[in-house]
């Protein structure tokens, strides 16, 4: 239930944005923080959450990171201003980047590393693809029907349900011995602060422009704390994230891949949904619907299909498999957007791509917690997702510098022909392919699994991941 609030919440606003912008009198440079600020701050403390979730207690962050959620929905509906709703979607963010390294958590030490685990990472999976499609749909349905305000309050009795659950569905949390050994408050904060700023960076960088003071400013103190920070994880007595966890190489191996993967997928998701909406012509309603496909495909490959292959292939053949599929659906989509082009012209490659890119999502958090201390489940999860977060920015950062490049946006200026549109959105496309397919080679680098002993005459033959 937390996985499906997560990636509904991702997708629900989208579409929605339009009437915002309208009715909160946002313009069109400040309209992309009501995403913006949401993915700043999910990004950003991301690690914190991961380490919270280890040394406090994932039953205790989820527990709270579940009220931060539901309280700024309820903010973000009531808003009157821009200003109030960017700040609200931010707690959002935070709200986001509690819950979801607890959650991950909550599953993996639950089950045994093989196929329980895989089963359960791939029921998360399916219900996180599934959040995705009814995200498109029902912020296109809300939106319609009722006003964007229900964007933001439909989250509210989702994450009460979720709370109810608590109680009778989750164990207490065993007592931590992490917690005597105190909290890196130095290594949070400046972990925290470095991400953010960079991810701010990112995201501020299409709109201000790459030379500002503003952007250059951000990325480079962000960067210099970040590397600060793992000359303080070096000597601190309690690091955030141990410095030996980085010469894991399949979590290393599994951050490449997730950076990779959310670059192209926010990437797609940007050109699908400007071809469907600014030369196709979708309203709400049909924006949401056209989403389908996609979150249903990737639903089913990223449920039974990637636990059965993760049992038979292994997180290598099945990683690299994925991002294979998802980098030939992206190059069939960019190839279906033609001027006079129709829905259906695209939509065999966004089916393509939503089945791989269900099938990688399962695998890259089923490879980054393999092998990894039950007590350091929170941060390796969080350092998965954090790679995924930076690489929506960076990817969405670099496809809008290409797909608006040639075209003339200042204001007043006319509004540019569907052909060049279209002509920088399949530039665009070809890069989000290529971004895939160098995350199937980077999945390559992951070690074969070794070959399963026969099992015995009277259990079902097979192969299990080691």
């Amino acid at each position: 239930m937390a996985q499906f609030i997560i990636a509904v919440d991702y997708n629900i606003v989208f579409v929605a944005l339009p009437d915002i912008g309208k009715d909160l009198d946002f313009s069109p440079q400040t309209l992309q923080w009501v995403v913006s600020s949401y993915a700043v701050a999910f990004g950003g403390f991301l690690l914190f959450g991961g380490r919270a979730a280890d040394r406090l207690g994932p039953r205790r962050v989820f527990v709270a990171a579940l009220v931060l959620f539901g309280v700024s929905a309820l903010v973000g509906g009531l808003a009157t201003s821009a200003e109030l709703l960017v700040a609200a979607r931010a707690v959002q963010g935070l709200g986001g980047a509690l819950l979801f390294p607890a959650t991950l958590t909550l599953i993996v030490t639950s089950f045994e590393e093989g196929p329980p685990r895989n089963k359960a990472l791939a029921v998360w999976g399916a219900t996180g693809s599934g959040g995705l499609a009814a995200g498109a749909l029902l912020g296109g349905v809300l939106t319609q029907w009722l006003g964007w305000e229900w964007v933001f309050f439909f989250m509210v009795p989702l994450a009460v349900v979720a709370l109810l659950g608590v109680p009778a569905l989750l164990a207490p949390d065993a007592p931590r011995t992490g917690a005597r050994q105190g909290f890196d408050v130095p290594g949070a904060l400046v972990v925290t602060i470095g991400a953010t700023l960079v991810v701010f960076g990112l995201v501020s960088g299409p709109e201000s422009g790459w030379t500002t003071p503003r952007v250059l400013g951000s990325l480079i103190v962000g960067l210099l704390l970040v590397a600060s920070f793992f000359l303080i994880e070096a000597k601190t007595k309690a690091p955030l994230a141990p410095l030996r966890m980085f010469r894991n190489r399949t979590l290393v191996t599994s951050m490449m891949v997730a950076f990779l993967h959310m670059s192209a997928l926010s990437g797609g998701y940007y050109l699908f949904t400007t071809y469907i909406q600014n030369i196709l012509d979708f309203n709400a309603l049909q924006a949401g619907l056209a989403f389908l496909p996609l979150g249903l495909l990737a639903m089913l490959a990223g449920g039974k299909i990637a636990a059965t292959m993760l049992n038979r292939t292994g997180l290598r053949g099945t990683l690299s498999l994925g991002m294979l599929i998802y980098a030939i659906g992206m190059a069939a989509m960019a190839a279906g957007m033609v001027a006079g082009g129709t829905y259906w012209a695209v939509l065999p490659g966004v089916a393509i791509y939503g089945f791989g890119g269900g099938l990688a999502f399962t695998s890259i958090f089923a490879t980054a917690g393999s092998g990894v201390d039950p007590a350091e489940q929170g941060v390796a999860s969080a350092l998965a997702s954090t790679s995924q977060q930076i690489g929506a920015a960076v990817g969405l950062a670099v496809i809008l510098v290409i797909a608006n490049s040639g075209l003339d946006l200042t204001a007043g200026a006319p509004a540019p022909a569907d052909g060049d549109v279209i002509s920088g959105l399949r530039v665009a496309g070809w890069v989000t392919a290529a971004a895939a397919l160098l995350g199937a080679v980077a999945a390559l680098n992951l070690r074969k699994a070794p070959a399963a002993a026969p099992a015995p005459a009277e259990e079902p033959s097979g192969v299990r991941v080691s």
